[in-house]
């Protein structure tokens, strides 16, 4: 069920505390922490705690939590200091568009030239 822990969610664990992840910043709806495989100095993963498959399926049923993901990766680019040079928050939506856990995630990139389009 939308919104519900799924029990095989790399991300439900890690929101959870189930599984070690370098968080930066957590309310009560939102887990920031470090992405594993960092593709700028700055790589940050900001999810809702609540499970929704991607960032459409969130956005229709919780735009508020939407909302909160994008408020909450502008604060923690302001505490990592890349608020004045720019940052790119980017929400990857399926499999072809590079998609690989199935938890809405926002990517928050920066501390590095961001040229469009990406590769």
């Amino acid at each position: 069920m939308a919104g519900e822990p799924q029990a095989d969610c790399l991300f439900c664990k890690i929101a959870a505390g189930e599984v070690p992840a370098t968080v930066v910043r957590e309310t009560e709806q939102i887990v920031a922490f470090r992405d594993i495989n960092p593709q700028a100095p700055t790589h940050v993963l900001v999810i809702p705690k609540a499970h929704y498959r991607d960032a459409a399926t969130l956005a229709a049923a919780q735009p508020q939590l939407v909302a909160d993901v994008l408020r909450e990766a502008a604060e923690v680019a302001a505490e990592e200091k890349i608020d004045a040079t720019g940052y790119r928050i980017v929400f990857n939506t399926g499999a072809g568009a590079g998609q690989t856990v199935f938890h809405a995630h926002a990517h928050l990139l920066g501390g590095r030239g961001l040229e469009w389009p990406p590769g």
